[in-house]
């Protein structure tokens, strides 16, 4: 193969709320880590095992907006991009590294109401007797 390919696709919970910066001229830019796991078992002691590792997602514009008003802390989600490390100096002035994942698709993992109103709960109802008559044409619901 004579290309190279940069894509990263990850299905984790989010760390925390989305933060957006605006700038001027209207962009913006959100930030918000996402946690994966991996699960095994050790074969020395026979316990689960279970590592974690932490992603910086990086989203922009009408994207950022979305996840914004969507997600928050702990929903599970889709990212799917290219990995980008940036380079900044520390307040000890030391070079500093961040790895980030560019999203460029993403899947809103955890349901919502379909609606967009608060998650209902089910109240008691009470029932009525059933008819036995035949269904009209008006109640079909096609």
């Amino acid at each position: 193969m004579s290309g190279t390919l940069n894509k990263v696709m990850l299905i984790g919970h989010l760390g925390d709320n989305v933060k957006v910066t605006y700038f001027d001229g209207g962009n913006c830019l959100g930030r918000f880590p996402i946690a994966t796991n991996e699960t095994y078992t050790s074969k020395q002691t026979g316990e689960k095992v279970t590592n974690t590792e932490w992603h910086n997602v990086i989203v922009r514009n009408k994207a950022a907006e979305i996840c914004e008003k969507y997600l928050k802390k702990g929903d599970r989600v889709y990212v799917e991009g290219r990995i980008k490390t940036r380079k900044w100096q520390g307040e000890d002035g030391n070079d500093r590294y961040s790895t980030e994942v560019h999203v460029d698709d993403f899947t809103f993992l955890t349901p919502r109401p379909s609606d967009g109103a608060a998650p209902q709960t089910q109240v008691a109802q009470p029932q009525q007797a059933p008819t036995n008559q035949p269904a009209s044409d008006d109640d079909l619901p096609f």
